[in-house]
Formats: C-alpha cells, structure tokens, sequence
C-alpha cells in the first residue's frame, strides 16, 4: 500500500512540474482528431497539435514521442497551447543555417499559397517563390499544396528569421543530369516515350524525360497537315522515332509517320494503271486538283483532265476543296511520289463515237452558243459543238462576220461536213441545206431581164442591191444614172428600192452584173450599151464590171 502510495504522489508531482511560455517539452500522443492530435506533455492539461502542422498527418499514431513548444501554457479555460512548428524551427534553425551555407537541400511539405508562392514547412516555415517552383513556372500553384519535395536553400536571414527555397533548381539539375544521360545513350531509330510540350506553326516540341525534341510537322504524318493541332494537343503523350541527334548542340529530331511503312513503297501494286479510285479535294491550283486517296498518299487531277469536251479555265470553276470524288489511276511514279489521276475517264469519251453519229451528210439542229470573227458554234449535244464557218453560212452573200446571220441562242439547222477527231472538231455548215442557185443560174437569172432588190451596201465604185435567191448584184456608179455622178452615196443609200436590167452574168466568179440606167432602154440601147462595156479595157477608171468586182471583194475582206 505504501509503494501504491508513492508512486502516486511522484505521479502528481510530476503533474505538478512547472511549464512555462516558450519552453520545448516532450510530448506523447495520446489520441488522433480529424484535424488535430491530442499530446500528453506531462502537466495537469494535454495540448492540442493542428494536423497541417505535420509533414504527414497520415502517418502520425497514438503513442509516438513529438517535441512541442509551449505556446501558452494555459489559457482562462486549463486548455495548453501547443505548436510542433515552432518547436521544429527552434530546434533546426542551426542545421538550416549550415544547409543554407553549403547549398545544401531540405524536405519541406506545401502549406499553402501565399501572393507570389508557396509556404513550405521544412521544419521552419520557408517561402518558395512562384518562379522557383518549377522550370516552367506552374498556372495552379495550388496543386502543389499537401506535396512533400525536395528543395535548395537560396537564402536565409537571421534576424528575420525567415528562408527562401527554390525546388526549380533541383528540377532544372535533374533535368540536365537526365538530359545528359539521354544524349549519351540515345541513337537513331529508337523509339521514346514523350509529352508534347509546345505546338508551333512548323512542329512540336516533344519532352522526353529530361530533353526536348523536335518533331516537325512534315514527320508527323505520311498525309497532309495544315497544322499540328490538326493531329496533336499540349500534354498528349506519345511514342516516336528518334531521326536525327546533334551532340554538340543538344538537339535531337524526331518523327512519328516513321512507325508507319512508307505508302508510296508499294504503290504500283496498290494503284494499277486504269484503277479507279475515292478522294478528297485537299488543294486546287491553276494548273489541277491534287486528292488525297489515303493518307500520305495524293493525286494531281490536271485541268485537261476534268472533261472531255468543256474548256475548264481552272479547276475552282468545278470543283472545291473538301469534296469528294472518283478518279482513274493515269500514271504513277514512285521515285518522285506522284501519281496522275483523271476524271473525264470516268465517262465515254463522245469523239469516239462522234464518226458514228455524226457522219459527214448528217442533218443537225441546235442553238448557236457561241460566236467568233471566222464563225459561229452550234450545240450538237452537251459538251459537243459544231463549228459553222462564215463561208458556209450563205452560197451567194459574203459574210464578213456570223453575226450578219445568227446571233446567240438561234435555233439553227446545218449539215455535218466532217468529223476530226484528233483535233476535236466537226464543221458543219449551213448553206449546205439547200442548192447552190449559182449551179441554176440560168433558169434563175439572164442578161437583159429587169429585176428589183434593194441596195444593201455603198462602195466608192458602186452599190450592191439584193436580189431574189439571196444573190447580190452590182451596179457600178456609171450605171446609176445618164448623168455623171460623181458620189454613189448622193443618189442612193442603203435601203433604197430600185429596178435595174441584168447586164452581165460571170459564173465562174459568181458575179451579175446590173445597170439602172438601163432599165428602160430599148434593145438597141442595150446593144450599144454593152458594146461600150466590153469595149473598155482593164484598168481604165474601173467602168469594167471584173475591176468593180475585184474592188468589192478587196474592200469588204479588209472590213
């Protein structure tokens, strides 16, 4: 009973000891609270630890043995006051000077984030920088908080007694040490695992490990990028192909299509001539339309290519960048990674059966579509047309120009006259239609008979009336009147009906001959008349119906 009583009695004496404000004391835990632990350090009251005051609360159990600075020793309700912290710092304020002197690293759990940083608790609470916390200064700092890592002492004041940390440098050290063993150990052909750092215009830089490389846009894919966002994203991680390592100024190339076989290697097996194929417009030009087939794979669809028979300016006019489309496999070649594709072949080419349906005699009809200086085009069919010349518009009129006939859109019929095929052209013609009247003109026209028409065309030497059948005539200006006129134009104009006798017929050169004057002559003026006629020499004053002819024709060929 009495050793049952002492040791109670040095029990309540040591309940009794003394604990003062600032005194380090040993402490037991004793119970463990969500946010706090219970420590027993000996005196009539436990204290109370907050749980953010160790480096892991986690790991903390009933009964370890922690140093604890009292902070007060009891307030108005018997509770002590208890900080492990501040018990810490006293306690290694010395070690963290001599590890601040020497460059030396401590351990430090995050706290928290302050303006500009991050509270670490190294045993003291320490301060780290935001651009010390890593390499790349982080955008969410508060991830970092409730992390233990290592850090470097940068500097430490006493008076104050405060510690600045940085855990970049240690980054950027094992970063190096990293990249320096990479360098040494790496060859081409292996393939890493990376993160993709940055996207660029040109590439993306790849992060393995340590050291960064570049893969460049044109070894991303064997296909078409416009950009690297098209194929990657910041943070993605991938393996790729190590091409390329300069030592000496750290850089290393990278490829990711190379864990893929070359498409072209066997392209003449996969794309036999004549072989149809699916693609997507990817880029049109002046000159052609190149598709995509497969990835890494592209054909030129040349503008001669797109239609047999339409004449494309450029490949916009049909066709657009994104579309899909077939095509024939025209030529390949692999050294120079081209292939030649064609549209048109996808259809019957129409001059091979234009012989056939077409032949020379066949009767047409159609609009005129188009019109030139030397003719005017008729459609046959979509995409075929038939080109009338002006000198098979009319078998007596001479056409200066189509429109003197057709104009645009003109139902008109005509008759084939024949098919090149090589040249892609057919000629038709109009006057065909009917019979030449000059292969009639006797029935039609003889010397001494009077006619009427109306003047069509002035000339200096003459006017040109039209007549029946679509035949002209000319009246030479000594023809016009007894009197002498000098001017064609102060008689008659353009329009003017008049009655001439018919003079002169020359079938060879398709000309008649007529005199307004003579209209009303009797037979015998007619004799005399044409005696004068055919007295006149060539040459002389063009009174001589071949020299007004050859005049006509010269004047209007020139117009």
């Amino acid at each position: 009973m009495a050793a049952t009583t002492q040791s109670f009695a040095e029990m309540l004496k040591q309940y009794d000891r003394s604990l003062q404000t600032g005194q380090i004391v040993k402490g037991t835990i004793i119970e463990i609270r969500q946010k706090e632990a219970l420590v027993d350090i000996g005196g009539k009251s436990e204290g109370v630890v907050s749980a953010n005051e160790f480096v892991d609360f986690a790991a903390v159990k009933i009964g370890d043995v922690v140093d604890v600075l009292i902070e007060r020793a009891e307030d108005k309700d018997g509770n002590v006051h208890l900080s492990k912290e501040k018990a810490e710092f006293q306690q290694n304020w010395d070690r963290i000077q001599t590890i601040c002197n020497e460059g030396g690293t401590v351990t430090g759990k995050v706290k928290g984030v302050v303006k500009g940083g991050l509270v670490v608790n190294i045993g003291v609470e320490a301060f780290c920088p935001s651009s010390q916390v890593d390499v790349t200064p982080p955008k969410n700092l508060g991830a970092y908080v409730g992390n233990a890592y290592e850090f470097r002492v940068v500097k430490l004041n006493p008076d104050r007694q405060n510690v600045v940390l940085s855990r970049r440098e240690l980054v950027e050290a094992e970063r190096n040490a990293r990249r320096s063993a990479l360098l040494s150990e790496m060859v081409p052909g292996d393939v890493r695992k990376g993160t993709v750092k940055n996207l660029t215009d040109f590439g993306a830089f790849i992060d393995l490990n340590g050291l960064d490389g570049l893969l460049h846009i044109t070894d991303m894919s064997w296909g078409r990028l416009s950009h690297p966002s098209e194929m990657l994203r910041v943070g993605q991680e991938l393996d790729v192909v190590v091409l390329d390592i300069n030592r000496e100024k750290e850089r290393v190339s990278l490829g990711l299509k190379q864990k893929e076989a070359n498409p072209w290697d066997a392209i003449e097996s996969k794309y036999p001539l004549g072989t149809k194929v699916k693609g997507k417009v990817v880029n049109l030009v002046p000159y052609g339309a190149f598709v995509e087939i497969e990835p890494g794979v592209e054909g030129l669809v040349h503008v001669t290519e797109l239609s047999w028979t339409k004449r494309i300016a450029k490949p916009s006019d049909v066709l657009k960048v994104g579309q899909d489309l077939e095509a024939v496999v025209l030529g390949i070649n692999r050294e120079e990674q081209k292939i030649s594709l064609g549209i048109r072949q996808l259809e019957t080419n129409p001059w091979d059966l234009a012989h056939e349906k077409y032949p020379p005699g066949t009767k047409v009809k159609g609009a005129i579509r188009n019109l030139t200086s030397y003719g005017a085009f008729i459609e046959l069919e979509e995409g075929l047309d038939g080109m009338i010349h002006v000198s098979d518009m009319s078998w007596t009129r001479k056409i200066n120009h189509p429109s003197e006939v057709v104009k645009k859109g003109d139902i008109v019929e005509a008759v084939v006259l024949e098919v090149d095929k090589a040249n892609q052209r057919i000629s038709v013609g109009m006057r065909q239609l009917s019979v030449d009247p000059w292969e009639q003109i006797e029935q039609l026209f003889r010397v001494g008979d009077v006619v009427s028409g109306k003047v069509s065309k002035l000339a200096s030497f003459g006017a040109f009336v039209g007549l029946p059948h679509d035949i002209d005539g000319l009246v030479h200006i000594s023809q016009v009147s007894e009197d002498r006129v000098d001017k064609i134009k102060n008689v008659l104009k353009v329009g003017d009906d008049v009655t001439a006798r018919v003079i002169k017929i020359d079938r060879a050169d398709r000309r008649i001959g007529l005199s307004i004057k003579a209209a009303n002559y009797s037979p015998d003026q007619l004799k005399a008349e044409q005696a004068v006629l055919d007295s006149l020499k060539p040459g002389e004053d063009l009174v001589a119906l071949e020299h007004a002819f050859a005049a006509a024709e010269e004047k209007f060929s020139k117009q």
